[in-house]
């Protein structure tokens, strides 16, 4: 099982400043399926449940045989609003008079299963708010891999049925993941105008994806190492963003080049080579806790706007002599040429401002941290 790195934490101005949010969902890593979890309450009367945080989930799906039944729980039919909203028009089946159909999938495992859509009430932690929300109910064989005590998958992606178009006005959230349990997503949230907008960066969120239209790409034109330009050939379409994938993938021509290049920029910093350790293929050894390793920045719209990708997020600590490269390869044919995985998320602040399809992130929070970012943030309550 591979170990956190021990991070060099720096006196920094973010920990004095606080979030303001109207939503808080707490998120913990599932330290056997590295998966990231969060909790809401379901239902009539309202009972914890256990989900798993999808970034790019296009809705809410859970297992509606969990051990309880909802007095509030209203299966949706077809032709109505909310079976319109969620752009599901299969009524074939049995006319409007039937359910709604929509299909759950499990984007760990890449399974998909017929479900039913229904409106049920949901409140988050800390807010006095209930509101009825549509989600899927979805048979109990879609839970297989996911993590112990989870119920179902929570989607954050570009529909009109995921969270955050739902709980709000403005279609905002910031995401900070955690190595262990100091992660939060925090909805409805105001960074602009506070002292730790001023750290973050901001770039385009693509529109184009065909195939992923609800997940969420960025524009990387090209990837330095120690400074230097690496040429990576042709990256077909934009950069995924995934809390599902646990490392960043790279399509197989990339990933070769990549990591080519990579061992270069670390032997002239005299790292050595040792075996691979799966799933990694590129591992030194290491028994500083903060070893000195190749920075990576991800080359954005301009030269100007890179995210750096410093030890903290590109080294996986696997035993107490042996560090891993957190990059893995992809295959020849993967769907997104890049797509950066949760462990290159955590302790990076990102807002995503589905208003204006942009991206503000922080890299590696200049020192500090998630769990600290959450302790400082302060709630407007409700909305």
């Amino acid at each position: 099982m591979a170990l956190p790195l021990k991070a060099l934490f720096f006196s920094s101005f973010i920990s004095l400043v606080s979030i303001s949010y109207s939503l808080l969902l707490p998120v913990t890593k599932d330290s056997a399926t590295l998966q990231y979890v969060t909790q809401i309450y379901h239902g009539t009367p309202l009972v914890p449940v256990k989900l798993v945080l999808d970034l790019g989930g296009p809705f809410l799906w859970l297992d509606c045989s969990y051990g309880r039944v909802s007095s509030s729980n209203t299966p949706i039919q077809c032709g109505s609003i909310q079976c319109l909203t969620a752009k599901t028009s299969d009524c074939s089946h049995g006319g409007e008079a039937s359910a709604c159909r929509l299909a759950p999938e499990n984007t760990i495992t890449g399974v998909a299963a017929p479900g039913e859509l229904a409106e049920d009430m949901v409140a988050v932690e800390g807010s006095e708010m209930v509101s009825p929300f549509l989600f899927s109910c979805a048979p109990k064989p879609l839970l297989k891999g996911l993590a112990r005590g989870t119920v179902g998958m929570l989607g954050f992606g570009r529909t009109r049925i995921s969270l955050p178009s739902s709980v709000g006005l403005h279609r905002k959230f910031a995401v900070c993941l955690s190595p262990s349990d100091g992660g939060a997503v925090f909805l409805e949230n105001e960074i602009a105008g506070t002292d730790i907008s001023k750290s973050l960066v901001y770039t385009p969120l693509l529109t184009d994806q065909i195939l992923n239209s609800e997940q969420y790409f960025i524009n990387v034109k090209s990837i330095r190492i120690n400074g230097r330009g690496v040429s990576l050939g042709t990256i077909t379409g934009g950069t995924g963003i995934s809390t599902v994938v646990p490392y960043t993938t790279m399509k197989r021509s990339v990933y070769d080049i990549f990591t080519k290049a990579y061992i270069e920029a670390a032997a002239s910093m005299d790292m050595s080579m040792v075996e691979s350790v799966a799933p990694f293929e590129v591992c030194f050894r290491s028994e500083s806790p903060v070893p000195a390793v190749p920075a990576i920045d991800l080359v954005l719209q301009s030269e100007m706007v890179k995210w750096r990708i410093l030890g903290r997020n590109s080294m996986v600590r696997v035993s107490d002599e042996v560090i891993c490269l957190g990059f893995l390869d992809g295959g020849d044919n993967p769907e997104t040429s890049i797509v950066l995985g949760g462990f290159q998320l955590e302790d990076n602040l990102l807002e995503f401002d589905l208003s204006t399809s942009m991206l503000g992130f922080s890299s590696s929070l200049l020192g500090s941290s998630c769990s600290e970012l959450k302790l400082n943030s302060t709630s407007r309550g409700s909305l």
